[in-house]
């Protein structure tokens, strides 16, 4: 069962360590099963219960997984894996289209506005205790989430939407509680999940976003939090309509203690309206980065919720960075005022490839998907041989493995840096790649 790595340890925290040092050292591989506890402390010489509180402790550190009598073991990618490490290195001459970085030509010259940070700082530099947004930003922020009818709440600022989505989480969950999420979803967000402690409970979806009836069964089953991608959803490109919206927050209704995140990281390069489904439930919160839009390396994003989540927030960023710097507030509300961003430009770009790339590969009889946003999805009939051999033709993709829990095989496709003539020649590889359609691709 686990070949020659013993596990060792008389004490709970030993044989815990034992562990995470045989999955640390690749001696215990991912998926590998454990042996039953029963039989684990026989081998040791401990208690039973001492065995029970090791695996527990291991799966709240995400390191294992329990499915009852099938017995626990190695998670397939445990917390210390990133997904991120699922990828393919693009060699000299590979096109690259892996990564989901927004394209560099769409992103404003941070040059100004910068430099009316740095004069605003000059005239009144922010120093200790005063309050950690600034007041312009919070009122730029909260005024784009009153015309897109996001619920009223305080404002805070985050270093990006993962940065604030982990903060919501740990000022309301417990380790083990289970988080509902969408499959193919977020890899870096699948990957904090197990590394706060909480359990991830993936729920399908389609273009519109979850399914409203897989969404209320994990929260029947326990679930205490659900977390919803609004535009642009990483990998699939779906977007909530009115509709979905509609129905979602009914689910919500009728598990009002459910803490509700939406992640619209979209907002400013689709085209899209938002259907904001926050705000039903007692905790909630929404998160908008200005990655996408104006640049990944200003690590800002503005979040909102009720008084009680956002207070939390704040509270534990005081204790830990203390503020998102002052300059780079500033920087981004130069850059809101400015309109250095056209929204519709941009989606306008996005588009043009994403659908370009979809109606490509539909006319070769492989569906594909990409309602909104910058990445197209694609299923495979084998993943690993598809990956290998669009590297092959020159086209290093990204694995769906970095994104999907359930769901089929499947790659990801970023139309950054795709020039229009591109679309067909790379609809041909992909076509080839693909093999024979899912029956089920998603949703």
């Amino acid at each position: 069962m686990l070949g020659e790595y013993r596990i060792e340890g008389c004490r709970a925290s030993e044989i815990a360590a034992s562990v995470e040092r045989g999955v640390g050292s690749g001696a215990l591989e991912p998926g590998q099963l454990l042996p039953p506890m029963r039989e684990l402390a026989a081998r040791l010489g401990v208690n039973p219960n001492t065995v029970a509180a090791a695996y527990r402790t291991l799966r709240e550190r995400g390191v294992i997984e329990t499915a009852g009598r099938r017995g626990s073991r190695v998670r397939s990618k445990p917390a210390t894996t990133a997904r991120g490490t699922l990828r393919v290195e693009a060699p000299a001459g590979v096109r690259d289209v892996s990564e989901g970085n927004p394209e560099p030509s769409l992103l404003p010259d941070l040059g100004a506005a910068l430099a009316a940070a740095a004069r605003r700082n000059a005239e009144r530099p922010v120093l200790y205790g005063e309050p950690e947004v600034d007041a312009d930003f919070a009122r730029l922020a909260r005024a784009a989430m009153d015309a897109d009818g996001v619920p009223g709440g305080p404002i805070a600022a985050t270093s990006g939407s993962l940065d604030a989505i982990e903060r919501v989480l740990n000022a309301h969950l417990r380790t083990g509680d289970a988080v509902v999420v969408e499959d193919p979803g977020w890899g870096s967000l699948l990957d904090l999940l197990p590394a706060l402690g909480l359990r991830p409970v993936p729920v399908p979806l389609d273009d519109e976003g979850p399914l409203p009836e897989e969404v209320a069964r994990a929260l029947r089953g326990g679930a205490r939090a659900l977390i919803v991608t609004a535009r642009a959803q990483n990998p699939t490109g779906a977007a909530v309509g009115a509709r979905r919206a509609a129905e979602l927050r009914a689910v919500l209704a009728e598990h009002p203690g459910t803490l509700f995140v939406e992640d619209d990281h979209g907002h400013g390069i689709v085209d899209v309206p938002l259907h904001p489904i926050a705000g039903g439930t007692t905790h909630w919160a929404l998160v908008r980065s200005v990655a996408k839009a104006y640049g990944p390396d200003l690590r800002v994003a503005a979040l909102t919720g009720d008084p009680v989540t956002v207070d939390r927030v704040a509270g534990r960023q005081r204790l830990g960075p203390g503020w998102v710097s002052h300059l780079l507030q500033r920087a981004v509300v130069e850059l809101w005022a400015s309109g250095a961003v056209d929204p519709a430009a941009v989606a306008g770009w996005y588009g043009e490839r994403r659908d370009g790339l979809v109606r490509a590969l539909a006319a070769r009889g492989v569906p594909a998907y990409g309602a909104t946003g910058m990445n197209v999805w694609v299923p495979v009939a084998d993943e690993t041989g598809a990956v290998t051999r669009l590297l092959g033709a020159g086209w290093a993709v990204a694995p769906g493995a970095r994104f999907r829990s359930a769901t089929g095989p499947a790659v990801r496709v970023t139309v950054s840096g795709l020039a229009l003539s591109d679309l067909e020649p790379l609809a041909d590889v992909l076509a080839a790649a693909a093999g024979p359609a899912p029956a089920r691709a998603y949703g």
